[in-house]
């Protein structure tokens, strides 16, 4: 059995950032990170629409708040220093009615508070900004940005390679067992003997969580974002990013325009319950992820309060023109034959037994065992931050 100081669990940018950062904190540590794809960053990370989120909707103090802030900073740091391209574009906000004022005026106390910078602005201004959008009244963001998310991925198993960290592919955790002064961890590719384990397992993280004995408060319960995107001869609807003022009863952002740093704009995403974990189309059936969700009675009290949101999420799954509706509000003259299916991306949603979606970052810890049970939105634009949290909180123990 190979011994070793510290293994990942996951090879998502939250995994390869803590395993960065920990190599960066103590040099020569014996760490190999486990993930179960052929390559990194596989799932949320590689779905991931690509934005530099300023830190603008979370609550002033929580862990979203200040690792997104602070993260920002850092991942424009790294990309400088890399060499990855990103960009600062901005973003706006938009109220299309009257009732979503106040909710636009939170937003900003949010924001303000968080210290971003960002200005209420009135119609005029957002036609200077986005000619094509309309609305009331809008946030203005100047200090959100696009970055490729899969290009930081990549150059970071190369530090942690340089570092000497060892990444490993095709390596599913089976299982865990808790020694006296360590872990044992049966994997696809052997057994590894480790004095820590961080668990970066994202859309598995709360069976990961349970696999080292303990119970996270809440389940994961996999929402497919769907997306459509901008055909060439539309792109110009869109400068940068164009959102709307989203439900304060939910997580999610609703359906928004980015323009991609790669090129192009992306639309979306809707939130439909997928029928896997990793179920990126609506044909990917698992049984048993199914079952698991549909007995969760979190689920059925999520079901019986949000019912309504969630016939129209559907709907707008099953039809396009539905969709483009949606769009329409931020946008008038989007039309039908203005958008295509793009690729879509799967959210790995912690909820509570009452039905409470878990909307902060969560993050549980032992001496033996870190895990980390929530980190969505804005997961990739704080994943430097998250790693040099975990590293300042475990390095004692190393």
């Amino acid at each position: 059995m190979e011994h070793v100081d510290v293994v990942i669990v996951g090879g998502g940018i939250v995994g390869l950032a803590t395993a960065w950062r920990l190599l960066q904190a103590r040099p020569g540590l014996r760490l190999v990170l486990c993930e179960k794809e052929p390559d990194f960053g596989r799932h949320q990370t590689g779905n991931n629409s690509g934005v530099l989120h300023s830190g603008i909707y979370y609550k002033p103090g929580s862990l979203k708040a200040v690792n997104c802030r602070e993260g920002k900073a850092e991942m424009e740091a790294f990309c400088e220093e890399e060499g990855i391209p990103y960009e600062i574009c901005g973003k706006v906000i938009v109220a299309v009615e009257e009732r979503e004022l106040p909710a636009l005026e939170e937003i900003l106390r949010r924001g303000q508070a968080n210290g971003v910078r960002c200005e209420r602005i009135g119609p005029e201004r957002l036609r200077e900004l986005e000619p094509h959008a309309r609305g009331v009244a809008a946030l203005h963001v100047p200090e959100a940005g696009i970055v490729d998310y899969k290009a930081v991925c990549r150059r970071l198993v190369e530090r942690v390679r340089e570092a000497g960290g060892e990444l490993r592919t095709r390596s599913r955790v089976f299982s865990l067992e808790r020694r006296p002064r360590s872990v044992v961890l049966e994997t696809a590719s052997g057994d590894l003997e480790a004095g820590l384990v961080v668990q970066c397992a994202g859309l598995q993280s709360d069976r990961m969580a349970k696999a080292s004995g303990v119970e996270p408060p809440a389940r994961i319960v996999p929402f497919r974002g769907e997306y459509y995107e901008l055909v060439p001869e539309a792109q110009h609807l869109c400068r940068n990013l164009i959102y709307p003022v989203p439900d304060p009863a939910f997580p999610f952002l609703g359906v928004h325009f980015t323009r991609m740093i790669q090129g192009g704009v992306e639309c979306g995403p809707n939130a439909v319950l997928a029928f896997a974990r990793e179920g990126y189309t609506r044909t990917r059936v698992d049984a048993a992820d199914m079952i698991e969700t549909l007995t969760w009675p979190g689920f059925h009290r999520l079901v019986a309060r949000h019912w309504r949101t969630g016939c129209g999420e559907m709907w707008r799954s099953l039809s396009k023109r539905a969709f483009v509706r949606a769009l329409q509000r931020l946008i008038p003259e989007l039309r039908v034959e203005h958008v295509r299916p793009a690729p879509a991306g799967v959210r790995a949603q912690a909820l509570r037994a009452d039905g409470g979606m878990v909307d902060d970052f969560l993050i549980l810890e032992d001496e033996q065992v870190v895990n980390v049970c929530n980190a969505p939105s804005p997961a990739a634009t704080s994943s430097l931050r998250i790693g040099r949290t975990i590293t300042e909180r475990v390095l004692p123990r190393l």
